[in-house]
C-alpha cells in the first residue's frame, strides 16, 4: 500500500532556461533534499510545448506521508524569512532560470506504486501523459478505481504503462491527476488514432468525457530523472555539457 504524498508543481521556466533548472532540480536540489528531509524525487519533466502552454516543467516529489511533509514545511519555513537558510543559495541560482509556479499536494491511489517500485520495476518512457480530470466534489475516489478498473487494461495493448493515478488534497476531492510512461512517441499516436474505434478505450473516453472537465499534455524526462536513469539522482551525475553553475 501506497502511504506517500505528492509535492505535483507547475515551474514557468524564464526563457532557454529549461534545461537549466532541470539539471539544477535533478543534481542538486535532489541529492540534499533526500539526505536532508527523505524527500525522493518522483519526477522531472518538460512539458512538450505542442501540447501546453511552455516553456514549462513539471516536477513531483515523494514525501514521507502527511507527517513527513508536516516536517519538511516545519524545516523550511521555520525562519523569519520563511526559508531554510542552507536552501539560499540554491533558490537564489534557481530564480535565474524560473519566474513562478503553482504547486499541489497529492494524494495517491493505495494501489499507485511508489517510485522506488517503479524503478525496480523498469518503469520508463519516451513520452509521459499528464492527464488532470476533474470531477464532481467527493467523486476523486470513484474515478481513481475507475483508472484501476478500466483504463490500465484499456491502454496495455498500446504499451502504456501506469505512472501514478493521485487526488488533489484541500479541495472538495474533486481533481484528479493521471500520469502514463509511453515507451515509443508512435504509441502515443496509436492510442490518440484508436480513442472512438478501440472498445476498450472508447470506454475510458466515455469515462473521461462524463467528468466535469478533463485535460491532457505531453512530457518529457529530464535527463537525470529517476524513472530515465532507474534510481534516484546523486551530485556524481553532474555532467559537464551541462555548465551547470557552481
Amino acid at each position: 500500500m501506497n502511504t506517500k504524498v505528492y509535492t505535483h508543481e507547475f515551474i514557468d521556466i524564464i526563457g532557454a532556461n529549461r534545461a537549466n533548472y532541470m539539471h539544477h532540480m535533478t543534481a542538486n536540489w535532489c541529492p540534499m533534499a533526500r539526505d536532508d528531509r527523505g524527500q525522493l524525487c518522483y519526477g522531472v519533466w518538460g512539458v512538450v510545448g505542442t501540447t501546453d502552454r511552455w516553456p514549462r516543467v513539471v516536477n513531483m516529489w515523494e514525501e514521507d506521508g502527511l507527517d513527513g511533509l508536516a516536517t519538511a514545511l516545519g524545516h523550511e519555513l521555520g525562519r523569519p524569512t520563511l526559508q531554510d537558510a542552507k536552501l539560499e543559495a540554491w533558490w537564489n541560482e534557481a530564480a535565474n532560470f524560473r519566474s513562478g509556479g503553482y504547486d499541489r499536494v497529492l494524494i495517491p491511489a493505495p494501489w499507485t506504486r511508489t517510485i522506488e517500485e517503479l524503478c525496480a520495476a523498469g518503469v520508463s518512457g519516451k513520452a509521459y501523459a499528464h492527464d488532470t480530470i476533474r470531477v464532481e466534489p467527493g467523486g476523486a475516489e470513484t474515478f481513481l478505481s475507475k483508472v484501476r478498473d478500466i483504463a490500465v487494461s484499456a491502454h496495455q495493448p498500446f504499451g502504456w504503462e501506469l505512472v501514478g493515478a493521485l487526488k488533489t488534497s484541500m479541495r472538495r476531492d474533486d481533481e484528479c491527476i493521471v500520469i502514463w510512461a509511453i515507451p515509443e512517441w508512435q504509441q502515443w499516436a496509436e492510442v490518440e488514432k484508436a480513442r472512438d474505434s478501440d472498445s476498450s478505450l472508447r470506454l475510458w473516453r466515455d469515462v473521461l468525457w462524463a467528468a466535469e472537465d478533463y485535460e491532457r499534455f505531453l512530457m518529457c524526462d529530464a535527463p537525470l530523472a529517476p524513472l530515465k536513469i532507474g534510481r534516484q539522482p546523486e551530485r556524481s551525475d553532474r555532467t559537464i555539457e551541462w555548465n551547470e553553475p557552481q
